[in-house]
């Protein structure tokens, strides 16, 4: 009796794995509605004592996500030195990890929307209709404050694909019922380990790209959650 239990068990054990493997596989494979995901986690000036007027960006990094295969296939990533106050401050350089050595010289944030990245975004052929892409930011600070706030200060209108994007904060919000308090949280709840420097860029983008790849594989077809309007 207790081998034919155990077999019994095994069996279901089997039959449990088969089930879950070709549910979570036909979750995965729900249409969506874009074929890239881009994201974008901008770092910018910033003080602990008197935070600089305008804030500026200084890394400007994208990863984009192919929505079908899950795969990162390729990266923009840029520092930017400011232009109206180049020095950072001594708590900038704590919290995200960005010397002064790494942005003086760098590209300004001018050259870098109107040449740098939209080549790279020709180059991807992420500007062909056919491509559909969606931003993708960990809450709505990048592009509902501070792009529109700098182009502001520069005199300049953002690109018309930097109006449109997903909060993914909503978006874990959907698969899982709680609204985040930030990309760490995500992380651990999805059970997914944080690699690199939280608050660099490029390595917020990673994660954020895990926890958008995960949330894929959950089932979850991601959508525009905010436009801005011009």
């Amino acid at each position: 009796m207790k081998v034919q239990f155990q077999i019994a068990h095994q069996c279901c054990k089997i039959h449990t794995r088969k089930v879950l493997g070709l549910y979570n596989r036909e979750m995965a494979n729900k249409k969506q509605l874009f074929k890239y995901l881009l994201v974008l986690d901008f770092e910018a000036t910033c003080d602990n004592k008197h935070q600089p007027v305008p804030q500026e960006i200084i890394e400007f990094p994208v990863i984009k996500i192919n929505t079908t295969t899950l795969e990162s296939e390729a990266i923009f990533h840029t520092y930017v030195e400011p232009d109206v106050n180049p020095k950072l401050s001594p708590f900038c350089t704590e919290l995200t990890g960005i010397r002064q050595s790494q942005i003086d010289g760098q590209p300004h944030l001018t050259e870098v929307l109107d040449k740098m990245f939209p080549a790279w975004m020709e180059q991807h052929r992420l500007l062909d209709p056919e491509n559909s892409s969606l931003f993708v930011t960990c809450g709505d600070w990048d592009l509902k404050t501070m792009l529109p706030s700098q182009c502001s200060y520069l005199k300049k209108q953002p690109a018309d694909y930097f109006h449109k994007w997903c909060n993914i904060k909503k978006a874990f919000c959907d698969v899982t019922s709680k609204y985040p308090r930030g990309m760490m949280e995500m992380l651990t709840v999805l059970g997914i380990p944080h690699t690199g420097r939280h608050h660099s860029g490029i390595d917020d983008c990673t994660n954020i790209g895990n926890i958008a790849k995960e949330l894929i594989r959950r089932g979850h077809v991601f959508k525009q959650t905010y436009y801005r309007h011009p």
